[in-house]
């Protein structure tokens, strides 16, 4: 094959490829290539609406250099798809109409990056046909390190640049084509993903401030530093380390230091972090796991309460495909809300995306306990009248709740098969499997799973 001549572009941008954009809603492109021409040539740069041909950027020079290379940088507001063009110029053709030909690259945009972390629900094993076609303007930055049309599976290894989390298997369906697109829609500019989940995967390999490798920490920094910065993190993960009393103990702890670690890694103090509290797993029924699950929820729940720009979504009410895996039509509804909650905590520019919350728990004196509840817009209720998710102990050890009441406000009251003795506590949504969480019935969104709630 011949040598091509004119602009030839060798690095800076790929097709399909999305720019993270800066506080003012613009991106930088640095390029840098050769050029193959007459002497004295002028290498120019546009950057044009891909469905229109319209400028966006203007024709303008680059930076030619007397070995035969040449570099730009150019500012590109948030939006596309676009197309960038080069040519040459010489001289003696100054208005450039028939100038030699320059490379392109086509259907990239300027907007924002999420990255996709986390173990199996977040690299997405949702089995089964669903329609969740690809979107124009939702783009994936693959485990092959290349740019393509977002869609499923997102985790899959073709020609992968980093084996670290290669899936043992073919992955499935996941939430965050869904995310990308209502945020797309939303924002009226593209959106990148970019995936560094791997299923199985504990905190620890994520989190660089515990011990052993933290190989998983390493690659999705490597990841985020080649797309040039994201805007968030994405993260789902949780079922492996409720899988000890020791880890479930120290979980919140633990991914409070992994959110640092991230900031500090990313150079974004405040980088939003989307977190996902754990949906049920079936056929875990003995004692311990059903704490540690609960306490695994209860971690997620609480660094999203005290750490900035953290928020959680729950999952209590969404189908499974297998005995631990998110449906395709539950990734729908969980992307739906991850996708609302950053518009509302990180856009400022959606409802109120918080599920209801325990805010207190109390004692009356006819020896219920009820249950106060934030983030209710009409009120507390449940599809499934005898549905109790909810566990009591006190200082004698568990006390059972003969039924859940519900006034019709934000509360809900606990009956109890006896009276209370010392100090007693309460958890909600029990176990690896709990029964129908209640919800605010105006938006049909359950509660948050909580642990040790003590009565006042």
């Amino acid at each position: 094959m011949s040598e091509q001549v004119g602009a030839i572009i060798e690095a800076g941008l790929d097709d399909w490829q999305i720019v993270q954009q800066d506080e003012q809603g613009v991106g930088t492109v640095d390029l840098k290539g050769r050029w193959v021409g007459a002497p004295d040539c002028e290498v120019e740069i546009r950057v044009a609406a891909a469905d229109t041909g319209v400028s966006v950027v203007d024709w303008r020079a680059a930076d030619v250099h007397k070995n035969g290379t040449w570099t730009a940088a150019l500012s590109v507001p948030a939006g596309g798809l676009y197309r960038l063009e080069t040519r040459l110029r010489a001289p003696a053709n100054a208005a450039g109409e028939w100038s030699p030909r320059g490379d392109m690259r086509h259907f990239w945009g300027v907007g924002d990056l999420w990255v996709i972390a986390g173990q199996s629900n977040s690299a997405g094993y949702g089995r089964g046909p669903y329609e969740d076609p690809p979107e124009i303007g939702v783009h994936l930055f693959r485990n092959s390190e290349t740019w393509a049309l977002a869609s499923h599976p997102m985790n899959e290894s073709t020609q992968t640049q980093h084996p670290v989390n290669r899936e043992g298997g073919n992955p499935g369906h996941s939430p965050y084509l869904q995310f990308g697109r209502l945020l797309q829609r939303a924002l009226h500019y593209p959106i990148g993903l970019v995936q560094t989940s791997l299923g199985g995967s504990p905190l620890a390999r994520w989190n660089p401030r515990e011990e052993g490798p933290a190989d998983l920490f390493d690659n999705m920094v490597q990841c985020v530093q080649k797309v040039g910065g994201a805007r968030g993190v994405l993260w789902y993960q949780g079922e492996t380390d409720a899988g000890n009393q020791a880890d479930a103990d120290t979980y919140a702890e633990r991914f409070g230091d992994a959110v640092a670690a991230w900031r500090e890694a990313l150079s974004d103090a405040h980088l939003p972090v989307l977190t996902v509290q754990l949906n049920r797993v079936y056929g875990r029924d003995e004692t311990s796991p059903n704490a540690w699950w609960t306490q695994v929820r209860q971690a997620q729940r609480r660094v999203a309460q005290t750490t900035d720009n953290v928020a959680v979504v729950p999952t209590l009410d969404l189908p499974l495909s297998d005995g631990i895996h998110t449906s395709p039509a539950g990734n729908m509804l969980l992307g739906e809300r991850l996708a609302r909650a950053a518009l509302d905590a990180v856009y400022s520019c959606g409802p109120d995306h918080r599920a209801p919350d325990i805010e207190r728990a109390e004692r009356t004196e006819d020896g219920r306990i009820v249950l106060h509840f934030a983030n209710v817009q009409s009120r507390m209720d449940s599809i499934d009248e005898n549905a109790n998710c909810f566990r009591v102990e006190d200082d004698e050890g568990e006390v059972g709740v003969k039924a859940v009441h519900r006034p019709m406000d934000a509360t809900l009251a606990l009956v109890l098969s006896r009276p209370l003795v010392g100090g007693a506590r309460v958890h909600g949504a029990w176990g690896t499997n709990p029964e129908t969480a209640p919800m605010d019935m105006e938006r049909f969104i359950p509660m948050l799973g909580f642990y040790g709630v003590e009565v006042q």
